[in-house]
């Protein structure tokens, strides 16, 4: 009995410290590059690029019952599931539209042009370029739940308000981890805004 309860933490051991160390090497992962044009506190006003995404629609904005099943469609797409079988890198972050038309996204590498990237199998993935934009954006670690993004949409909307800050558009929840990643994770509610 002992020593089965010895080998069982074993593994759980052996188990924690592989998921730890793929958190650190899944920093290497490609991020859209964006500029900071302000900061207010814990928000910081950023410009992004356009950028070329593959995209698919949810049946609603709930992070908590919708996330696993958009990340797993398009998860498909790029681990092969399109016309070439052509395995596309993962980048981070994973977007999801969380107004009433729910949706998430993933951008794509930036060495792919919307024309160069295969035709998914699944129509329920659409390959569109996000126009360029500014958007406003609250970061926050840990797990994400709704309950999380909700907590720091109000904040984030807060700050906007105290700085007569108009917005655009649905809020949105921008997560850079793996679901496995258990150290660093790094969650961000984010809005498009009128800037100048």
């Amino acid at each position: 009995m002992l020593k089965m309860l010895w080998i069982s933490v074993s593994v759980v051991l052996i188990v924690s410290i592989a998921l730890i160390i793929v958190s650190f090497t899944n920093s290497k992962i490609e991020t859209p590059k964006y500029k900071v044009l302000a900061t207010y506190g814990d928000v910081e006003i950023r410009r992004y690029p356009k950028m070329v995404v593959a995209k698919t629609n949810l049946s609603e904005k709930s992070f908590d019952s919708e996330a696993n099943n958009g990340f797993r469609t398009i998860a498909s797409y790029i681990f092969g599931g399109n016309e070439k079988n052509e395995k596309i890198a993962m980048t981070a972050p994973v977007v999801m539209n969380m107004g009433d038309t729910a949706s998430m996204y993933f951008v794509m590498p930036s060495s792919y042009e919307k024309e160069s990237l295969p035709k998914p199998n699944s129509s329920a993935v659409q390959i569109v370029e996000e126009s360029e934009k500014t958007l406003a954006v609250i970061t926050y670690g840990g797990f994400s739940s709704d309950e999380k993004i909700e907590k720091h949409r109000k904040l984030l909307e807060k700050t906007l308000k105290e700085q007569n800050i108009e917005t655009k558009g649905a809020y949105l929840y921008m997560g850079y981890n793996a679901p496995w990643d258990v150290l660093k994770r790094r969650n961000e509610v984010a809005v498009e805004i009128s800037f100048e």
